[in-house]
């Protein structure tokens, strides 16, 4: 059969290999000027390949799509995707948390081996090639329109991306070939991305506070509680924890939300009161500025200080009992507004796409067009960070280019 694969990433490079060692004849089509463009940002450029657990543990870290993905990580599972890549001259490591990275910190050598492996498979690529629209008649694949072209072919698999940075060329191809298709598309929203604030956070602007608890309420439910690290930014908070909440939290009203911060969460309350009366009674003649530089990074104190109501230029000796316990508060509990995800520019993954119940998850062939099939951040999927995201692209690219045979 000939199939046309659209799209170079990671997904569309792994249904590629796929789908040509199964004998079909392939042809890749990329609209950018070379392959695997995300690939090589991601990982700060090391490529967080995928994460070295087993598929049960696996599926713990996906936020949407959980039960859709059973079958694909089961049966192309992390231990499968490194064996895959080493056998064909690709060496792994494994590091903290089980992120897997090329052991060359080179992403670019992600991108070459599955390259040589789809050009040893016999898959013909096409670079600078833009699929304008798929060609159907009658809800059956006919073939691919391209700006120089028309692709006949008995199957399509579109590895698009989803609208997660755009300049790699991930500006929504794929969710307007479902539309037109007929497929239902899940509105789409940026995943694994900063939260703004209605705080003016910029005094603290490049300060990562480790250990610290990030919550998360909607009323009086409480959707996130986590201890771990984050970053303070100009528009207001990023790191680990906040990019993790923000996968939870990227389809809900952000004025439904409240978020506060322990910055002491080793301490209980009456610890904290006993370690500040420790200090204040160490260094009683000094300012409040300089004596909250002994519990966080001065420009963060200051505004702990703000949130008690405490003046800096205050004594340590002037401040009463119930200045103490608002400061300790302050310190457990240190209340912050969401405003609004950061956008699609900024954020690692899209989650929406593809509406997962009219796709076999399988083969990831549509239920609704005979021969066309969706993989990778195209469909309604997404996970934690930690080589998940990557890993469901591989995972649900091997499926499809598997898939083909039984169409």
């Amino acid at each position: 059969m000939k199939v046309v694969v659209v799209g170079g990433g990671a997904s569309g490079l792994m249904a590629a290999y796929a789908a040509a060692a199964k004998g079909h004849e392939v042809v890749l089509a990329e609209k950018n000027e070379k392959l695997g463009k995300k690939i090589y940002i991601t990982g700060k450029g090391r490529c967080n390949l995928t994460n070295d657990c087993p598929p049960d543990e696996f599926l713990q870290n996906v936020v949407r799509g959980e039960k859709f993905l059973r079958s694909a990580v089961y049966s192309f599972p992390p231990s499968a995707l490194m064996e895959l890549l080493e056998t064909h001259g690709l060496p792994l490591k494994t590091e903290r948390g089980n992120r897997v990275f090329p052991v060359s910190d080179h992403a670019s050598d992600v991108t070459k081996t599955l390259e040589k492996m789809c050009r040893e498979a016999g898959v013909t690529i096409k670079l600078n090639t833009e699929v304008l629209k798929i060609d159907l008649l009658h809800s059956t694949m006919r073939g691919i329109i391209t700006q120089n072209e028309e692709i006949f072919c008995d199957a399509c698999i579109v590895a698009t991306g989803g609208l997660s940075y755009p300049s790699t060329g991930s500006t929504g191809d794929g969710l307007r070939f479902a539309k037109e298709a007929g497929h239902t598309v899940v509105p789409c929203v940026p995943s694994l991305v900063g939260i703004e604030t209605a705080e003016d956070l910029r005094s603290a602007q490049g300060i990562s506070v480790k250990n610290c608890v990030l919550s998360c309420r909607r009323g009086e439910k409480t959707l996130f509680s986590a201890l771990g690290e984050l970053l303070f930014t100009h528009y207001g908070l990023s790191g680990p924890l906040v990019l993790s909440l923000s996968a939870l939290v990227n389809r809900l009203p952000a004025e439904e939300l409240s978020l506060s911060l322990d910055f002491k969460p080793a301490l209980d309350a009456k610890q904290l009161d006993a370690r500040l009366l420790r200090d204040f009674s160490a260094r009683k003649n000094e300012l409040m500025r300089n004596v909250v530089r002994g519990l966080l990074p001065q420009t963060l104190g200051l505004l702990v200080l703000r949130a008690a109501g405490i003046s800096p230029e205050k004594q340590a000796n002037a401040v009463t009992a119930e200045e103490r316990r608002a400061l300790c508060g302050a310190l457990k509990v240190f209340p912050l507004t969401p405003a609004r995800l950061r956008g699609f520019e900024e954020a690692v993954v899209t989650s929406g796409g593809v509406f997962l119940g009219e796709i076999d998850p399988k083969t990831m062939r549509s239920k609704l067009v005979k021969g066309l099939s969706f993989c990778g951040e195209a469909l309604d999927l997404d996970a934690f960070t930690g080589g998940f995201n990557l890993h469901i692209a591989f995972a649900t690219g091997f499926a499809a280019g598997n898939g083909i045979l039984a169409a």
